[in-house]
């Protein structure tokens, strides 16, 4: 069979399962039982006599066993070749009088039916069947034409306008429809069925392949954001206890009570850290994501925007003072919303207080709008200059990409740095919450 010039995947028309190697060797058990079937059909048939004595000897008898049943061990890989063989052999053997009156006309069923059944161009099909079909029946109305012209008083008597020999005739008319109409039929069912199991056995491998690739997806941005978490608690506690550490070092030998009270703040800090670190891994490890009460670890919850005044409070006490302002009447946010604006504010304020410098000083505003709400942290001093965003500034985009928003982060033309984060509440962070 032909290939067909390759096209895109995309637009490739469905093609059946190319046969498997049990079904070629099935092919070939069925063409060597047919044979030998013919062969005693043609013996049978001689000995009762049919065709009297105009049948074909024994020697054809066999010739015509293995030329109309052999193609069929070849029926799945050149099905119309061995349609077209199997045709001409059985057209043969009625022709030539071999004595089988029935292998022949089931080897012609199975090669007609395989065609329309394996051959995946459908037109191909349709018109070597069609061929196959017309040849026939003008084959038979030929034979019937001779039989009733012919003079002859042996066989059925043409007397009258419905003679017996008419009826023998519509007969043999009605049955060759049927045989080679269901042959048709069948093939061609055949053939719609396995499209069809094919395609459910292409949708049923991508939906297998899709799942896994969601899985993968779940775990990597599982992974993405418990990096983030971790970044984020870690990052500002660790630097505001290096900032309190610097200054009791600093004041240890003529101030010992202020370094005291320094160290007291990093015991604090460092309390602080592990608390949220076993809030986060008490939420990891249950199944449904929520962490279990305790007056350390409330869960995130507690990660609300009225909570940012005590991230400014703590700035301002470690090192970087710190203004806060609230403009407009505060509205209903989603949860997800308020924590990751909050953690914004943790890393902006952290990283402010890592790279602005000692004299640098820090300005949240949190603006409330009916639809939206705006973050706002500028800080004044040094600007790190860097090739690529840490990953402090990749959480805080994805944080805001997470709430449905935008953000804008960089230096500002007076000195210093902005990060501006503004969530609307009319996006899909309503649905996420």
């Amino acid at each position: 069979m032909a290939e067909a010039s390759p096209i895109p995947p995309q637009r490739q028309a469905v093609r059946r399962t190319p046969p498997r190697p049990d079904e070629l060797r099935a092919d070939v058990w069925i063409a060597g039982g047919l044979i030998v079937a013919a062969i005693i059909s043609a013996w049978l048939g001689l000995v009762a006599g049919v065709y009297g004595t105009d049948a074909s000897s024994m020697t054809w008898g066999l010739v015509y066993a293995v030329a109309v049943s052999a193609p069929l061990a070849l029926r799945r890989r050149v099905p119309t070749l061995a349609l077209a063989l199997v045709a001409i052999a059985f057209f043969a053997g009625v022709t030539f009088r071999i004595p089988d009156l029935y292998v022949g006309n089931i080897a012609l069923f199975i090669a007609m039916f395989t065609v329309g059944a394996w051959v995946d161009d459908r037109r191909r099909a349709t018109l070597v069947r069609v061929l196959v079909i017309t040849g026939m029946l003008v084959w038979l109305l030929v034979m019937l034409f001779q039989s009733a012209t012919a003079e002859t008083d042996e066989g059925f008597s043409r007397a009258g306008l419905f003679s017996p020999f008419a009826a023998f005739a519509l007969l043999q008319l009605l049955v060759n429809v049927a045989f080679f109409g269901g042959a048709y039929y069948l093939g061609d069912r055949a053939h719609a069925s396995a499209l069809s199991r094919r395609t459910l056995e292409e949708r049923t491998a991508e939906l297998e392949r899709e799942r896994e690739l969601t899985a993968a997806q779940a775990v990597a941005l599982d992974r993405v954001s418990i990096a983030r978490e971790l970044h984020d608690v870690v990052a500002h506690h660790v630097s505001a206890m290096g900032v309190q550490a610097g200054a009791a070092r600093s004041v240890l030998d003529r101030d010992p009570s202020a370094a005291r009270d320094v160290l007291v703040g990093i015991e604090g800090s460092a309390r602080d850290a592990l608390g949220e670190l076993r809030n986060l891994l008490d939420t990891l490890r249950r199944p449904g994501g929520e962490a279990g009460p305790g007056p350390e670890t409330e869960g995130a919850s507690t990660l609300r925007l009225d909570a940012i005044a005590g991230l400014v409070a703590h700035a301002s006490d470690n090192g970087l003072p710190t203004t806060f302002a609230v403009l407009g009447r505060p509205v209903s946010a989603p949860d997800v919303v308020q924590v990751n604006l909050y953690r914004i504010a943790q890393e902006a304020l952290t990283n402010a207080r890592r790279h602005g410098g000692a004299e640098a000083t820090a300005d949240v505003r949190l603006r409330y709008d009916p639809d939206a709400i705006e973050l706002e942290i500028t800080n004044t001093g040094s600007v790190r200059a860097t090739g690529r965003a840490g990953l402090g500034l990749v959480g805080m985009r994805e944080r805001a990409a997470a709430s449905g928003g935008v953000i804008e982060t960089g230096p500002r033309p007076r000195g210093g740095y902005l990060v501006r984060v503004r969530v609307p509440l009319t996006s899909r962070s309503a649905v996420l919450a």
